[in-house]
């Protein structure tokens, strides 16, 4: 009863989907945020001195992570909170009974050799089991 309850609107209609509660693990997030800024701590730890052979490559290396971590930083907003929906076709077909058009499908076949009887059959019984309402 519930749950019935819970996927009616507030007029009595059924949703077409709804937005399941998923529960959120903090963990890899955290790991991974604590995993860049070490690895940002250890580079600014360790800058080489100004001659040293390898200097412009860590300097390059040291803005490409800087770069990365900022991405990550940013795309994280979007992965916190994903949005997951749960569709039910079958209450479309409930809701609009009256407004869906008509459709005449047509199913052509040029070669029997190249596509076979069989495949042809298998298509027409995907397509009817659509239950889509006939033309009238």
């Amino acid at each position: 009863m519930a749950v019935r309850e819970k996927e009616m609107g507030k007029d009595g209609v059924t949703f077409l989907s709804l937005k399941p509660k998923e529960p959120r693990d903090a963990f890899p997030i955290a790991s991974m945020f604590i995993g860049i800024c070490l690895i940002c701590i250890f580079r600014v730890s360790h800058i080489p001195a100004q001659g040293d052979f390898g200097r412009p490559a860590w300097i390059g290396m040291f803005m490409a992570e800087l770069w990365f971590s900022f991405f990550w930083l940013i795309t994280q907003s979007v992965r916190w909170n994903p949005i997951r929906r749960c569709t039910f076709k079958e209450r479309l077909y409930q809701r609009y009974e009256k407004l869906l058009p008509s459709v005449d499908v047509f199913v052509c076949t040029a070669d029997p050799q190249v596509e076979p009887p069989l495949m042809v059959i298998n298509t027409v019984l995907s397509l009817m089991a659509y239950n889509y309402p006939p033309r009238s």
